[in-house]
């Protein structure tokens, strides 16, 4: 597992799901784009509460840097050509969206 920070655009829509204990989490997918221009996809799980939420506020194609433990991966497509793919457990979060909203946040406390 390596620790690490991820960059790239959310693909689809985030989901909210229900474990078997009962426990909620946030699932989607990220497109990156890698160094040939080809572009990787991680698998995103989340289960901070406060961190699912801001990954929920986003939407299909949307900016997107999160942290957290990666896993790299492989998968074979329909073409029997092997591609990477990346596994990440979201552990925090910032968008476009988290930054204009905190510095609106720190505008209004001036006075």
């Amino acid at each position: 597992m390596i620790d690490a920070l991820i960059a790239g655009h959310i693909y689809g829509q985030p989901a909210q799901r229900t474990g078997k204990s009962g426990s909620t989490f946030v699932t989607t997918k990220v497109r990156l784009t890698a160094g040939d221009g080809e572009g990787i996809f991680a698998s995103v799980i989340c289960f901070d509460a406060t961190t699912c939420t801001a990954l929920l506020a986003l939407g299909d194609g949307d900016a997107v840097a999160m942290a957290g433990p990666l896993t790299p991966k492989v998968w074979t497509g329909k073409d029997d050509i092997a591609k990477p793919a990346l596994d990440i457990v979201c552990q925090q979060i910032v968008s476009p969206y988290h930054v204009q909203r905190k510095r609106r946040a720190s505008h209004d406390g001036d006075v």
